[in-house]
């Protein structure tokens, strides 16, 4: 009856022992975050009709089919997302490790034991070979977790578990962010490289007509060279932007993670913006919600703090079992005959009295790191609130210097054209002809650089907020 009634005693004393362990990890409070409650004003006075960055997801943001085609490729092939997913899956299971910790292990043992003893230490008083063989279901060294050592270590692996996730979704959120950038990098070059060879075809223009002048003895060897100049850079430009245009899109293929990007890249300039004009940035207090850095950073301080529950255990009495129950026997082939059942129950205490400091320096390891934990999450916090008052001033003044820049364009263009036809009529001289294309050409450019800079602009905004982002889904396995 006792053989019997072991293993459901033995069971239910771990099960209870189990269920009473408790944790001695100080109480979690997030730390005050760092920053202002508001935006600055003059940064977000224009943002009254804005879409919240928290109600979209990047496919409502970007309007550009095409890009949106390109997005969703290298979230499916880029390998810098692969490995931060492939980090998900092992950070996942470490966290299984240490969680089968607070489980018993339940094995089948086998042992056979044969030696020789000699006469003065045999019963018999004559030496011989004695054999011992014991099969059965084992429990080995299962610690009783009554201080909460091994459920802080498990609570400690399921946050460095979350704070990849978050990481990997960080990884996401920038993925997409770069290559939006990236095509707007290249759409840029190619209407640099447009507007390059529409001048360089203008200049050529021009240095065929200073020719037929120069034939008819109305233009000078001076005026040749200058047209000859201008008509040179104009051409060194053109092989420069076609440059650009090539070494973008070797970005944007990197970044998208296929073999040939030319299918998926549309077959003329996108007339429209390709991106939504208008974002809400909410409040500050917002971004510890939807950053993935800052709930990674705050995943790894709840680490931290775990981790000290584990170190003050370490000061505590760790109670350990081992246990059989199975069938013994001298002989093998008895070892499974009625009456050969046994049982062995070994419980084991161990208390911490002199470990060189071990346990004291341990604990203050693990408050320093919760320290450093602490200043890394509030660095966090602060570097967001830069990175979107960044983004917000730079929308903000982006949006009209932009508007700037196309009236100053559109008048250098009328400039020219004027300019031109005063030249022609032998009203203007040629020097003041070349000034105009020169502002022409400047005034375009700095124009469609301007632009693109405040669409990189609002992508940064949408990235550095940190929400609105749900379309974005793992990769899948």
């Amino acid at each position: 009856m006792m053989q019997t009634f072991f293993p459901l005693r033995l069971g239910a004393v771990v099960l209870s022992a189990v269920l009473a362990g408790c944790s001695m990890a100080p109480v979690y409070e997030r730390p005050e975050a760092p920053i202002p409650g508001q935006w600055n004003q003059a940064d977000t006075a224009a943002q009254s009709g804005a879409s919240a960055a928290a109600t979209l997801d990047w496919q409502s943001f970007v309007t550009d089919e095409p890009l949106r085609q390109l997005i969703a490729l290298a979230l499916d092939n880029n390998r810098d997302l692969r490995q931060a997913v492939l980090n998900i899956e092992a950070a996942r299971a470490q966290y299984r490790i240490e969680r089968a910790d607070r489980l018993p292990g339940i094995n089948a043992q086998g042992t056979g034991t044969r030696q020789r003893v000699p006469g003065d230490l045999s019963s018999t008083g004559s030496a011989g070979v004695q054999s011992s063989y014991q099969a059965g279901i084992g429990l080995t060294a299962f610690e009783i977790d009554l201080f909460g050592r091994v459920r802080s270590l498990s609570d400690a692996a399921l946050q460095e578990y979350l704070a990849t996730e978050e990481t990997a979704h960080s990884t996401r959120i920038s993925l997409v962010a770069e290559v939006i950038q990236a095509y707007l990098a290249r759409d840029s070059a190619q209407r640099r490289l447009l507007v390059t060879q529409q001048t360089l075809d203008t200049r050529l223009a021009s240095l065929e007509l200073i020719v037929k002048r120069r034939q008819a003895g109305t233009a000078t060897a001076l005026d040749y060279q200058e047209a000859l100049g201008l008509t040179e850079q104009a051409r060194a430009e053109r092989e420069r932007m076609d440059r650009e245009v090539r070494q973008a899109g070797n970005a944007l293929g990197l970044l998208v993670g296929v073999n040939d990007l030319s299918p998926y890249l549309p077959q003329r300039l996108a007339e429209a913006p390709v991106l939504l004009q208008d974002i809400a940035a909410g409040a500050p207090s917002d971004l510890l919600e939807r950053r993935p850095d800052i709930l990674a950073a705050e995943h790894q301080l709840r680490s931290r703090n775990a981790s000290i529950g584990a170190a003050r255990a370490a000061f505590f009495p760790s109670i350990s079992l081992t246990g059989l129950f199975g069938s013994s026997s001298a002989d093998l082939s008895n070892l499974f005959d009625g009456g050969q059942r046994a049982w062995s129950f070994t419980p084991q205490i161990t208390l911490p009295i002199f470990a060189g400091g071990r346990n004291m320096a341990n604990l203050d390891l693990a408050t320093v790191r919760k320290d450093i934990a602490v200043a890394q999450y509030e660095k966090t916090i602060q570097t967001a609130f830069k990175e979107v008052s960044d983004a917000l001033a730079a929308t903000d003044t982006l949006r009209r210097e932009e508007a700037s820049r196309r009236a100053l364009a559109e008048s250098s263009l009328e400039a020219m054209r004027l300019s031109e036809a005063r030249y022609r009529g032998g009203v203007d001289s040629h020097l003041r002809y070349l000034d105009a294309q020169r502002s022409a050409f400047t005034d375009q450019l700095s124009y469609i650089e301007v632009s693109t800079q405040r669409q990189v602009a609002l992508a940064t905004l949408f990235k550095a907020l940190g929400g609105g982002w749900p379309g974005v889904q793992p990769v899948a396995q």
